[in-house]
């Protein structure tokens, strides 16, 4: 059933000389179990446009559906929303403040009324989603590297069990390790339950390696929908706003210069390198 956006507008500090409209007539679909990049330069809506998706902020007009319910509805319950719909913010660890990890993880299920048995159990199987061992349980959570803290406050909201989980810059501030780590992690969990994530990254080369769904914002409109290779053969127009494709991607455009035949819709580093070969077998 997933999630449905229609004609979602909104505006910051209405009636005044601040007024701002964040998002304009914001159309869109997602299906229950895909992996969505939301891409777009500061300032083009992408924040404003998750924040909308759990409640967190409500539009100035529109309709927003999750399965199917209006979450508009006066008898809509946004703790039922927002048990589903599991937002991680940029830098998560700074809301880290319990004295163990695994108390923290425990804190949103028993904000659901959930037994501590319960909660404890959900903590733990949230933990090992993001790949925390058993030894680190009862760390206090300041111990942890960056990369270990960034897992703690995932695992938090994957312990609400949500059945759409945002990211909002994930792998901000952290090594390329610890980047590929959080991001592996992340893609392991999408395959192995189905859950439908979107992540918002201001890194094409990411993007392009584990989405399957790219949307695009621009000035707080959809500026472009689609998968990887179709949203980035359009280089010169996300040029034109501010953003590119990955660097791999105009790599093989200047290498057809010498291998004529080398498709030039890579968009992954292993797609190129598979291209590559090819033509040098070609030639053989």
């Amino acid at each position: 059933m997933g999630m449905r956006l229609e004609h979602v507008n909104y505006i910051y500090s209405p009636d005044t000389a601040f007024r701002k409209q964040a998002l304009n007539d914001i159309n869109l679909e997602i299906q229950d179990g895909e992996f969505i990049g939301l891409i777009g330069h500061t300032g083009s809506g992408k924040s404003t446009l998750i924040q909308h998706l759990n409640g967190l902020l409500k539009a100035t007009e529109g309709k927003i559906y999750f399965n199917d319910k209006n979450i508009y509805d006066p008898d809509y319950r946004m703790i039922d929303l927002r048990s589903q719909v599991g937002l991680v913010f940029q830098y998560p660890e700074h809301q880290l403040f319990e004295v163990t990890v695994l108390k923290d993880v425990c804190y949103g299920p028993k904000n659901l009324k959930m037994s501590d048995e319960e909660a404890c159990e959900r903590a733990k199987e949230a933990l090992a989603m993001v790949g925390m061992s058993e030894q680190d349980y009862e760390k206090s959570p300041f111990e942890l590297s960056g990369g270990q803290k960034r897992r703690v406050a995932i695992a938090g909201v994957l312990a609400m069990r949500p059945k759409v989980l945002i990211l909002d810059e994930p792998t901000a501030g952290l090594d390329p390790k610890g980047r590929n780590d959080i991001l592996d992690q992340i893609d392991l969990l999408h395959k192995k339950t189905g859950i439908t994530v979107i992540l918002v990254s201001h890194s094409m080369e990411d993007v392009a390696k584990y989405v399957d769904r790219i949307i695009v914002m621009n000035r707080g409109k959809v500026f472009m929908d689609g998968t990887p290779k179709k949203v980035f053969e359009r280089a010169d127009e996300l040029e034109g706003i501010g953003l590119a494709a990955p660097q791999v991607a105009y790599l093989v455009r200047r290498l057809q210069k010498v291998f004529p035949d080398l498709p030039t819709d890579a968009t992954t580093v292993e797609e190129a390198k598979r291209d590559i070969l090819r033509c040098l077998e070609a030639e053989k």
